[in-house]
């Protein structure tokens, strides 16, 4: 539903259109982001994956990675859906590009009428990353949790502010990636989650929002613009807050039900 209303509010509505626009000025483009160098828009620079040409190779590590992880654990439910949650997001970004038209409602110029929700780079950060927490071990889970939701705050930020994207497609990624955790947690069979209770330190979730926000005012910053940088550091801490929140609570509530009752 979060999904649906995103591409209604922002992609076939002119308010929402007029809106993300004029977050594009034509005339700098993307050289004033900070992270210009690192997005492989520059010249002969190699992109932080997964942006630019880095795609595909981080999403194939991405996945040796689930498997190895899968038949070192003997996880095979949660190996599958680890799986399925990557290969359903990246689906669903590129029938979204495919069947989710953008109409022209304001008139913009030809570069802003393309179709691009969702974001594809920022559905690949977010479903590894969730993908490897939902089949890692229970004490390395949360450790993951905060490095895959920092790297998926830097790739939504970056792709913002480069103009790759635009705001609803990164949180259109993120959402659908949530949506498909969420789904394969609920389906997983009660005994592949049985000692899947989180143990975490009780400050990781504020230190794991803080990397966020410092990441997501970097990776989204620009010189020409602080309204700008301001709307994608935002959107970009968006996105790693549904992050947090679906990922720290979904393997948990599905624990606690299966948690034997003492006494």
């Amino acid at each position: 539903m979060g999904l649906l209303a995103v591409y209604l509010i922002a992609v076939c509505n002119p308010f929402g259109q007029r809106a993300e626009n004029a977050l594009f000025t034509e005339e700098a483009g993307a050289k004033p982001a900070w992270i210009y160098d690192w997005s492989g828009a520059a010249y002969g620079s190699s992109g932080l994956p997964p942006l630019d040409q880095s795609a595909t190779p981080t999403l194939i590590v991405g996945m040796a990675v689930i498997v190895g992880v899968t038949l070192v654990r003997r996880r095979w439910w949660q190996g599958c859906a680890a799986a399925g949650v990557v290969m359903v997001t990246l689906a669903g970004t590129q029938a979204g590009k495919m069947f989710l038209p953008r109409p022209d409602l304001v008139g913009a110029r030809v570069s802003l009428v393309d179709s691009s929700f969702p974001s594809g780079h920022t559905g690949i950060a977010a479903a590894l990353s969730l993908g490897l927490a939902l089949i890692a071990s229970p004490r390395v889970r949360p450790y993951v949790m905060v490095t895959g939701m920092l790297w998926l705050t830097v790739t939504g930020g970056a792709v913002l502010a480069t103009y790759q994207h635009r705001p609803s497609d990164v949180l259109g990624a993120t959402l659908l990636a949530c949506a498909c955790y969420s789904l394969a947690a609920r389906l997983l069979p009660p005994a592949a989650d049985a000692p899947g209770v989180i143990r975490r330190p009780r400050a990781l979730p504020a230190i794991a929002l803080a990397l966020a926000a410092a990441g997501a005012l970097v990776a989204g910053a620009r010189d020409d613009s602080v309204t700008q940088s301001l709307v994608y550091a935002v959107t970009a801490f968006l996105c790693a807050s549904l992050f947090w929140y679906t990922a720290a609570e979904g393997p948990t509530q599905t624990a606690r039900r299966t948690r034997p009752t003492l006494g």
